[in-house]
Formats: C-alpha cells, structure tokens, sequence
C-alpha cells in the first residue's frame, strides 16, 4: 500500500491560502490534484457535489475537512492535496466548524490508499504533531513533520480495557462486526474505522470484534450483519432505521470518542 509521503507530493501542499467559502476551498485542494496528475477537473465537481448531496459529514474533526468522492473515471492516480487555510470557512458541521486544515482525497479504488489514512489519522490526533504541522512555516516543513511522525504509536492514555471482562462479546466462533460508514466508503468511514480498530487493540478486543468501513448504500444491506454503525450524524440521519443501533462519532481522530461510543455499545 502507498505511504503518506508517496500520495502527497510538495506541488500537492498549499499553505495560509485564502478561500471565501467552503466550494472554494474544496476547488483549491481540486485544483492541486489537478496540478499534480491525480485528477482531472470533473473530480473537483464531484467533491463539492458530494457535500451538497450528503452534507458536510467530510468535516471529521475540530477544524479539519476531508474532502473526496467515489472513485471515478475523473481519477488518474490516488493521490493527496493539502490546504492550509489563512481565515477559517464554514462548511456547516453542526460541531466541528470552522474548517482551517481542508486535505483532498482521490482514489482509484478502496484498498490502495488504506495505510496513508491511517497513518494521517494517527498525526492528526496526536496534539503535538497537528500542532506542528499548524505552525509549519512552509510545504517542505510541513513535509518533514509528516515524514518524521508517520511512525507515531497510537494515541495513549485515551481509555483503558473495561474492567468488567465478562461484557466481551463471545468468544464462539461468530465474531461481532462494527460498520464505519460516510457517503462513499473510501474518505472518511476509513478514518473513523483506524480510530475504531486502535480501541479494541487497546481494548484486547481485535479477536472479537471486525471493522468494516462502507458506503451508505452498502451499509443498509449489510446492517443485518453488524452489531452497530458508528458513523457522522449526518449520515445517521440518511441512513434511518436500519434495524440495528446507529452511533453518532463527532471527532473521527478521537480516540477517548470512540473509546466512550464502544462502551455504550457494549454497555460496559
């Protein structure tokens, strides 16, 4: 799989730039997958019309924005683009505005871009790296930081194991499964699923419980097989009923979130 540092190239990193709204912002990170061969113009279109049809559920954190669409023919290469913004955009997440960092995502397929997100999601909830990187003074700074935390360990001290070990879900041979899902299956469900899967390592839970990240389509088929969805709220609200519980994460890089989601869950 790609490394963070091979989809994001230094063409691809803009910082301190200005944006009047949301569209614009999204058009900046467009422009530099553009730029840098991963995309072609269509992509840009898709990305913003994605926030239009599903809402700004790409708002994943405090201040950070995750903009992408379904992999499409608009897509040469999977690729990354990174927007540090000078004044802060509302997008109109209900929590998580205003957007000052905004990262563009194309990708050819679910599967190749998977180690680069997850590694980008460890730097973003770490507070020292995220404050790094908000303070680099230019793209190859910011480079470097990404360089030298892409080995962070996962977040500590975000939740210890349940004590009452007797809520583990069984340990039969059926293994419980979690559903992370966001509009396309590929962005944002991928991020809320590294978050989820570093708990239950924590927890010791891997064994028991699976993550799967997925689409909103594909989500409603594939309720019947999960315990629970941990998704945006937005989503929540498109998907409805879907005879199993749908958990509401606000910050997708949060740990001690999930880790308190998980536990409702389990009611432990």
């Amino acid at each position: 799989m790609a490394a963070l540092s091979d989809l994001l190239p230094l063409a691809a990193v803009r910082l301190d730039v200005q944006a009047a709204d949301w569209q614009e912002a999204i058009r900046t990170v467009g422009g530099l997958l553009v730029e840098t061969g991963a995309t072609t113009d269509a992509y840009t279109a898709e990305m913003i019309r994605n926030v239009e049809e599903n809402g700004p559920y790409i708002v994943l954190a405090p201040g950070f924005a995750f903009a992408h669409a379904r992999p499409s023919p608009a897509v040469l290469r999977t690729g990354l683009s990174w927007v540090r913004l000078s004044r802060p955009v509302e997008f109109g997440h209900e929590t998580n505005d205003p957007v000052t960092l905004v990262v563009g995502l194309a990708a050819q397929d679910a599967d190749a871009h998977t180690a680069a997100l997850a590694a980008l999601a460890k730097l973003l909830a770490d507070p020292a790296t995220a404050q790094a990187l908000q303070d680099a003074a230019d793209p190859e700074a910011l480079h470097t930081v990404l360089a030298e935390s892409t080995a962070l360990p996962a977040v500590p001290g975000e939740g210890a194991a349940p004590e009452k070990r007797g809520q583990e879900p069984s340990r039969g041979p059926s293994v419980h499964k979690i559903l992370t899902v966001c509009g396309n299956g590929v962005g944002t469900s991928l991020f809320l699923k590294n978050t989820l899967e570093q708990v239950l390592d924590r927890w010791g839970w891997t064994r028991h419980v699976t993550v799967e990240a997925t689409d909103t389509i594909s989500a409603r088929g594939k309720a019947s097989e999960a315990v629970a969805i941990l998704t945006s709220r937005e989503i929540a609200r498109t998907l409805g009923d879907v005879g199993v519980p749908v958990r509401v994460v606000e910050d997708f890089t949060s740990g001690r979130e999930v880790d308190r989601v998980l536990r409702d869950t389990y009611d432990v």
